[in-house]
């Protein structure tokens, strides 16, 4: 090996420096021994793997719908969540000496489809299967398989309650929380007398019994409950008219309409002027790219950077579901599956919204905060100030233990 040298007369010479052969004795142990210690460290840890089965065909991503943008809707496919959380935990894994790998399969809309696609994900080395179908399918994948399943697109209240199973898991907020989260903004708001609305479909029925359910738990005034109906039919334009369905008296129009139309299409054509909520006007969701607290600009930047559009609350449930896969891995990095399991179910995550959260032990449920908005950002969050809980304030949002809705938890 050649070195430069400076002399006397400021010219440089190079001189020629070879290794003792008592150096290389010294050091090649050494280095053998470095190579011996990665590879132990390599074959110690785990690799883990994460399957989303999401719908062959999904309505939900029908050009029509995104373009139209309803409030509290999904704005593109799941897998570009976790995909972004499990980018932004590759150093993190990295440190542990885990890795995560990732992979979608896309079934047809069927429950016979989703337990397939499950059962073959579970042969094929799976360590978390997440979900982002419909209901009946979510209990296929629960039911085929032993792994923790995560959905992370339905916010059906039966799949916390009835319905529960014990390693199924949730990160979109339930249709109850949102509720909750809505009920609870208008007894701060004072607005007690609650004209609500409902549309035609069996999804829009069971909302409305949600609606109803935390207009009663927490004090409010039901003042009338009249269904709307977008149609063609001139017979029944009059059942999509906001000057007839909008009469009476009452301090605020909740409007439960999971097409989304008719609701985008009732603010400021009240009879009276009065504020609307519910899916348009003042809406609950779990994320709003507007959020600009606890370091939720930097989350909505990285995500709109990688998958090219605002992240909404569906987005934000699927980025929750890889950061909590990511952190289970981390705490279990040499494994076995079983730790990693039992990891996730106690984890306390950050997800930006100035709250420690974690998944329920008695429904699934992840805890979170909900974020009331407008459309345009944030106007408040939910647990409202004055709510009161003995443990947990976020359990306030959601069914809570002592009512043991969820008979497979225990």
């Amino acid at each position: 090996m050649r070195t430069p040298f400076h002399g006397r007369c400021g010219r440089t010479a190079l001189l020629s420096v070879r290794p003792s052969q008592r150096q290389v004795r010294t050091v090649r142990p050494v280095l053998l021994g470095m190579a011996g210690l990665l590879a132990m460290t390599l074959a110690q840890a785990a690799a883990f793997k994460a399957v989303l089965i999401a719908p062959e065909d999904d309505p939900r991503l029908d050009r029509n719908r995104i373009e139209r943008a309803y409030l509290g809707h999904t704005g593109g496919p799941a897998a570009d969540g976790i995909r972004v959380a499990l980018k932004e935990a590759a150093l993190e894994l990295e440190s542990a000496g885990a890795t995560v790998s990732f992979e979608v399969v896309n079934v047809a809309a069927t429950p016979e489809a989703a337990r397939a696609a499950a059962e073959k994900a579970e042969k094929g080395g799976a360590t978390f299967v997440l979900t982002d179908l419909s209901p009946a399918q979510t209990l296929a994948v629960a039911d085929a398989v032993k792994l923790p399943v995560i959905n992370v697109g339905d916010a059906s209240d039966a799949l916390r309650e009835k319905d529960c199973r014990p390693r199924l898991f949730h990160t979109l907020p339930s249709d109850r929380m949102r509720a909750d989260a809505l009920a609870q903004t208008l007894v701060a708001q004072k607005w007690s007398g609650v004209l609500l609305l409902t549309g035609p479909s069996p999804a829009d029925a069971q909302r409305s019994a949600v609606a109803q359910a935390a207009i009663k738990r927490y004090g409010l005034k039901l003042a009338g409950s009249k269904p709307f109906k977008l149609s063609g039919d001139p017979r029944e334009r009059d059942l999509a008219n906001p000057a007839l369905l909008t009469q009476g008296s009452y301090d605020v129009v909740w409007v439960v309409d999971s097409d989304g139309e008719f609701a985008r299409s009732l603010p400021y054509r009240t009879v009276l002027p009065r504020p609307v909520v519910g899916d348009a006007g003042l809406t609950a969701v779990a994320w709003h790219p507007q959020y600009e607290r606890y370091g939720a600009p930097q989350v909505s930047r990285r995500f709109t950077r990688d998958a090219k559009r605002p992240m909404g609350g569906h987005e934000w449930s699927a980025w929750m579901a890889g950061k909590a896969i990511a952190a289970a891995a981390v705490e279990a990095p040499k494994g076995p599956a079983a730790a990693v399991h039992k990891a996730l179910a106690a984890l306390e995550l950050d997800g930006s919204k100035g709250v420690t959260m974690g998944f329920r032990p008695w429904d699934g449920q992840m805890r979170q905060t909900m974020l009331m908005t407008d459309g345009q950002g944030v106007v408040s969050l939910a647990p409202s100030d004055g709510i009161l809980h003995p443990k947990n304030k976020l359990d306030t949002l959601g069914a809570d233990a002592p009512e043991k809705l969820c008979k497979a938890r225990g």
